[in-house]
């Protein structure tokens, strides 16, 4: 047997044992703390083992594929087991995001490796600082609804689902936020046939710079938010309950509202990029985030990195996009 072939097996057969222990002591927890008058919240034996299942698969493929780092592999697993057991439409996004962004940085990545000083082979390789600021808003989010709405997947009803509504906007608009900006950075510096304009300055900029968009990116960065948003919405549509669904607002607004996070989260990257990340070229013409000798500066001042304008767009994001649905969701 080749090296890391018996890891999905490893993985199957865990899976079974570690969401039987989870479920007994869900079981455990709910007697211990539901009063006489209430009936135990217990999450289904089923929905443990595949919210067990799913992230091992999930982290295994992207190993394999060089997606992710073993550190971000460990805390991708947490990631989305968190995602999984609170509603499955956020574990959807997850993956849609997942999957299409590493493929978005693989895309003409020969073209790439000439203006990017850190040009990782494979998808990307993200250690779990990426991971963590890519998916810890919605993490933290995923637990809030958890906590407050219980397991299990609801339709975007303001009226009356308030909370559990707010929290799948956010969750939704946080992973949207963050597809588009990779869509916009990793395909619009390939696409486009000029260099991109700062959006602080709108003088042309060479290509990776920190705040610079072209066209290309822009409509890139609506495309990524699309795809996360209509994830949510498919998973929505075959996991809610089809008599909930009936007395519900229309749910394909969730699809435009991704759309619009993939746009602004990408925006507000490139303006916090273009403002507090150091954009710099050095002597073999690449863009480089840090001052040095031989290093002519572009753009920016050195307070921020990438990591932490990718952090600060998704919180942003996630708390304006359901503020913005509440008030402009169609009512029934």
């Amino acid at each position: 047997m080749a090296s890391g072939d018996w890891m999905p097996l490893l993985f199957c057969g865990l899976s079974i044992p570690l969401s039987l222990f989870m479920w007994l002591g869900n079981v455990a927890f709910s007697k211990f703390w539901s009063s006489d008058f209430e009936e135990p919240a217990v999450i289904p034996p089923t929905r443990w083992l595949f919210s067990t299942l799913a992230p091992l698969t999930l982290m295994t493929v992207a190993l394999r594929r060089r997606s992710v780092s073993k550190s971000g592999a460990a805390l991708g697993v947490v990631i989305a087991f968190t995602l999984s057991i609170s509603s499955h439409p956020f574990f959807a996004s997850l993956v849609v995001f997942f999957f299409s962004s590493s493929r978005a940085t693989k895309f003409r990545a020969q073209l790439k490796r000439k203006f990017e000083h850190d040009f990782k082979d494979g998808e990307g390789q993200r250690n779990w600082v990426q991971v963590l600021c890519n998916g810890g808003m919605a993490t933290q989010l995923a637990l809030l609804y958890l906590i407050d709405c219980g397991s299990g997947e609801r339709a975007i009803d303001f009226a009356k689902e308030y909370r559990s509504s707010w929290l799948g906007i956010a969750v939704m608009s946080a992973f949207a936020c963050c597809n588009g900006d990779t869509w916009s950075s990793e395909l619009g510096s390939v696409l486009s046939s000029r260099d991109p304009v700062s959006i602080i300055s709108w003088r042309r900029v060479p290509r990776g710079t920190n705040g610079g968009i072209s066209l290309i990116g822009v409509v890139v960065s609506l495309l990524g938010g699309l795809l996360v948003g209509f994830a949510y919405f498919v998973t929505v549509r075959y996991t809610v309950d089809a008599k909930m669904l009936l007395v519900s607002p229309p749910q394909w607004p969730i699809i435009l509202f991704g759309g619009l996070a993939g746009l602004f989260g990408s925006m507000l990257d490139s303006v916090l990029g273009g403002l507090l990340q150091f954009s710099g070229i050095n002597a073999q013409g690449k863009i480089v985030d840090a001052p040095g000798k031989g290093i002519r500066h572009v753009s920016g001042l050195r307070i921020l990195d990438n990591h932490s304008v990718n952090l600060i767009s998704s919180i942003v994001t996630g708390v304006t996009m359901p503020l913005l649905a509440l008030k402009f969701w169609p009512v029934r």
